[in-house]
């Protein structure tokens, strides 16, 4: 196998059983076909760092940072930056990697096999690689690392990926369901709502490949204790400015929702919600999504990786309340002994 354009041609050694299992390949080739970008967005990881939790632990956290920044401005969040591009853009994305090999998986994008970050079907990013892609279509997806995917996500190594509509010559966003798959609603106010459980145990691992080739080092038991919202704990999602809503009266609000959670999601919203896309697609534009409304106090379960775009429109000035439930995914049971809970709220003036 092969990769590169022109002289620069990387050849890599025959695959095995084991290329796609344990001992994935690592390279750093030139990207396929490579042509000239509309945009470029550089990510560089692992970066590690702390949060400190409600009772005062500090729980290691890796992530992707924005390394076309300033360096003092390269300072890792979670979740990761947030990556934004529009309907039809050549995109590419530059990995570095920090500590040890990774990879970026534009989730729901479909490039090709080289640039799709799944390092079991091509490759894993030694030291840098760039993805090339170009997203056909608007709507709410995320990235995340792709190398022993299960731990590398929990330690938040992902961020959210929105795809805008092209520029209009008007400047004006509107909602339809177009025929290729379109998603563009009419907003006034966007809030992004990740929603994320933390089981420490495995925060506390710190092997990069920890159970990667079966190893029992705990990853059969998930125990979540702390719950969270945009990377706020619970305990302040009622009034951190990341997590609660301000909008006025006859506003549009258009929230994104992503489950990045390993528990299922419920939700229940204390306004009527627009179900206006899922999944990175409008709804309507397939037979099993149809457009509907959801009214006030009516819970609904989102499940892991899943997103839900959702257009509010409160009909009065007030508080209106969102809570959010993460429900073991075999008893349905709400995780931590019933703790595992996540309220905010929306304000209209």
């Amino acid at each position: 196998m092969a990769f590169g354009d022109g002289d620069a041609v990387v050849s890599l050694e025959p695959e095995t059983f084991q290329t796609f299992g344990c001992n994935v390949r690592k390279a750093d080739p030139a990207t396929p076909d490579r042509v000239t970008p509309d945009i470029v967005i550089q990510r560089r990881g692992a970066e590690t760092f702390d949060l400190v939790a409600p009772d005062g632990k500090k729980i290691k956290v890796w992530g992707f940072v924005d390394s076309a920044l300033p360096l003092a401005e390269q300072k890792p969040s979670y979740p990761s930056p947030t990556i934004r591009v529009r309907k039809g853009q050549v995109v590419h994305t530059t990995l570095t990697t920090s500590k040890g090999p990774h990879t970026i998986h534009h989730h729901g994008i479909e490039p090709s096999t080289a640039n799709d970050g799944v390092g079991h079907v091509s490759f894993e990013v030694g030291s840098k690689y760039t993805y090339q892609w170009q997203p056909s279509h608007p709507g709410t997806f995320f990235y995340h690392c792709h190398r022993n995917t299960v731990l590398h996500f929990e330690l938040g190594m992902f961020g959210m990926l929105i795809v805008d509509p092209p520029l209009k010559a008007d400047n004006l966003k509107r909602l339809h369901n177009a025929p290729d798959g379109a998603f563009d609603p009419v907003y006034d106010v966007e809030k992004i709502w990740v929603a994320d459980d933390m089981d420490p145990r495995w925060h506390a691992i710190g092997d990069h490949d920890a159970g990667l080739c079966g190893m029992d080092v705990g990853l059969n038991r998930f125990e979540p204790k702390y719950f969270l919202l945009s990377g706020v704990f619970a305990n302040k999602t009622m009034t951190d400015p990341r997590t609660m809503i301000n909008a006025r009266v006859g506003q549009r609000i258009l929230v994104r929702l992503l489950n990045a959670s390993y528990s299922t999601l419920r939700v229940t919203l204390g306004c009527d919600a627009l179900w206006a896309g899922c999944d990175g697609h409008g709804m309507g534009l397939r037979p099993w999504c149809e457009p509907r409304v959801i009214p006030a106090g009516t819970p609904f379960d989102v499940s892991s990786a899943q997103r839900y775009d959702l257009i509010l429109t409160p009909p009065r000035a007030g508080t209106y309340s969102a809570r959010m439930e993460f429900l073991h995914w075999i008893t349905g049971k709400i995780q931590n002994n019933g703790s595992g809970v996540v309220q905010t709220k929306v304000v209209v003036s």
